[in-house]
């Protein structure tokens, strides 16, 4: 049967190992594509599917960090078709990662589609979920709006703080006139005592 082969590059915003982890890693390999992955792990040898049961193969070697190569299929396989393999390359570059991401033995006709779909369905979502953009500019925008909440609560404090003093000052002079009314009653009612 024959075959075909494709070749593409990228630039990830994240150290080699951090890209490689998130590969193989099942749970975080879901969340950079957005699809369901189960099995393979850091394994050699072990079996994984992605894209909720599209693709499927296994990690056929493992160089921590640097490299992964995979047998890969998807179900548009024909039957009789073998797997493909599929090697990356996780290199330092500036700026993060470059991955290159090595198919071949692709069933005739059908590298095409896995070139688009390598782009739309992996690398893509992949610069997006390393990108260190993202993050800084949802973390600056509550910063901003507790600055401002905080400017708020300030004023009135201040302007709280000496009616506090001054209300102690003016309750204290009340108990005294208290007092003295207590001290005048008992002098009108002992002249009433005496007429009785």
């Amino acid at each position: 049967m024959a075959t075909e082969s494709l070749e593409i590059e990228a630039t990830i915003a994240a150290e080699p190992r951090k890209v490689y982890r998130a590969w193989l890693d099942p749970k975080e390999h879901a969340a950079m594509t957005g699809a369901e992955a189960a099995g393979g792990g850091e394994v050699q040898g072990a079996s994984f599917s992605a894209w909720d049961g599209y693709i499927q193969g296994k990690n056929l070697a493992l160089g921590p960090g640097l490299k992964v190569v995979q047998s890969w299929r998807t179900t548009e396989f024909p039957a009789e078709a073998p797997d493909s393999r599929l090697e990356l390359h996780f290199d330092q570059a500036p700026g993060g990662t470059r991955l290159t991401l090595i198919h071949t033995e692709i069933p005739e006709g059908q590298s095409a589609q896995y070139a688009d779909g390598w782009m739309e369905f992996y690398l893509t979502p992949m610069k997006r979920y390393f990108a260190p953009s993202a993050p800084a500019k949802a973390k600056a925008a509550p910063k901003k709006t507790a600055k401002k909440v905080v400017k708020k609560a300030k004023a009135p404090a201040k302007k709280v703080a000496p009616k506090k003093v001054k209300a102690p000052a003016k309750k204290s002079a009340p108990k005294k006139s208290a007092a003295k009314k207590v001290a005048k009653k008992p002098a009108k009612k002992s002249p009433a005592k005496k007429r009785r």
